[in-house]
């Protein structure tokens, strides 16, 4: 502690070498007071470094960025960690890496956020995974002691407006399915899985035969297929769970005519057929999952050579979901089929089709309360 002029004091503190790896700094502050309020000063910034809230200014949010996706790679699935590369290297590194830890504010953050929408035009869900990044590395530094607090834990990204979920009419998806089984029985048979079963694209390439109960009449869904940097790994579920669900005999019998054509290529190749291959393959013997891209790719040229506008390869799930619930198929069912954590992420993503269907059943009781001869009139 020394005393620059009467009155005005500075204050240094060793601070010893953080998890970064950089060397060890010290911090100053500039205090103004007695000698004694100089002195109660310096031991509660002392109190403050011992306690590791006080770290070097010098290590930059950059570093902080690559040292968390090491530590969380293992933890994340390969897809989001894939995402959360490719937002580091192409937006936050370029844009806020060089900037120490220390001047990573919440009024920044939020201003940085306003000028994604502002110069770049991008959207608030886009903008959100760009918060998710920040929010769990700079979480992580409070966790390791490098900063404090966490600044983007009080940011105010944009808010994604919820979008009503509108899948193909059924009889579209009919059209749908015909055609693809006309160009391509297999691809046919896997888009029928899809509408049938509500899976996600990674998990119906993820499919085996033995996950198949033709007895039953059930699925299981173990795994999913995801891609990655240079291709695909094979990993968990979203929710990581397995689940089991029924499906209908046209789809069962879509999978036998598809073992059918996978028995007699591995015949022709003379190979044995792999009775624990995967059910969608491109190769012979089933040891390698469908790449979920080529099932997107075709989906696209499909709806092109049809005149169906508008349709994603995921409406197939939304359809699935959206029918059950209009037939009065209860939540948590549909939930399970989904394979959703919980029902309340059912109700959440499709809670404007549930308001629509309350209304339909509102008239539902209404008729059935109706006197017979009389009319219900609206007030």
């Amino acid at each position: 502690m020394r005393e620059r002029r009467p009155g005005v004091w500075e204050l240094i503190v060793q601070l010893p070498r953080d998890e970064s790896g950089m060397s060890a700094r010290q911090i100053s502050r500039t205090v103004r007071g007695t000698k004694r309020e100089a002195q109660r000063a310096l031991a509660a910034l002392v109190t403050e470094v011992s306690a590791g809230k006080v770290s070097a200014s010098t290590t930059l949010l950059g570093q902080l960025l690559a040292r968390w996706l090491d530590h969380v790679a293992g933890q994340l699935s390969p897809t989001t960690v894939r995402e959360y590369r490719r937002l580091v290297a192409t937006m936050l590194e370029p844009d806020l890496g060089k900037l120490t830890l220390r001047r990573i504010t919440t009024q920044r953050l939020d201003a940085y956020y306003a000028s994604l929408v502002r110069d770049r035009g991008l959207s608030a869900a886009s903008i959100r995974h760009v918060h998710a990044v920040l929010r769990g590395s700079l979480g992580q530094a409070v966790r390791w002691g490098w900063i404090p607090t966490n600044p983007a834990a009080a940011a105010s990204p944009p808010r994604i407006r919820r979008h009503e979920i509108s899948p193909p009419p059924i009889h579209d998806t009919r059209e749908l399915l015909k055609a693809a089984d006309e160009q391509n029985p297999e691809f046919g048979a896997l888009l029928r899985v899809l509408a049938a079963t509500g899976a996600r694209r990674g998990e119906a390439c993820g499919l085996r035969w033995s996950d198949i109960d033709c007895t039953a009449g059930t699925v299981s869904i173990h795994r999913s297929v995801a891609t990655v940097a240079g291709g695909i790994v094979i990993k968990d579920t979203k929710t990581h769970a397995a689940r089991r669900i029924a499906i209908d005999s046209e789809t069962l019998a879509a999978l036998a005519r598809q073992r059918g054509r996978m028995e007699e290529r591995a015949r022709i190749c003379r190979l044995a057929f792999n009775e624990d291959g995967f059910v969608f393959t491109s190769g012979v013997d089933g040891s390698h999952p469908l790449h979920p891209d080529t099932i997107t790719g075709g989906f696209r040229r499909l709806c092109d050579k049809i005149g169906l506008k508008g349709v994603r390869l995921h409406d197939l799930r939304h359809l699935h979901a959206t029918q059950l619930l209009a037939a009065g198929v209860p939540v948590r069912t549909v939930s399970g089929r989904l394979g959703h954590a919980n029902a309340a992420t059912t109700l959440n993503v499709y809670a404007h089709f549930l308001e629509a269907s309350d209304r339909e059943a509102a008239d539902v009781i209404a008729e059935l309360l109706e006197t017979p001869g009389e009319s219900v009139s609206t007030v």
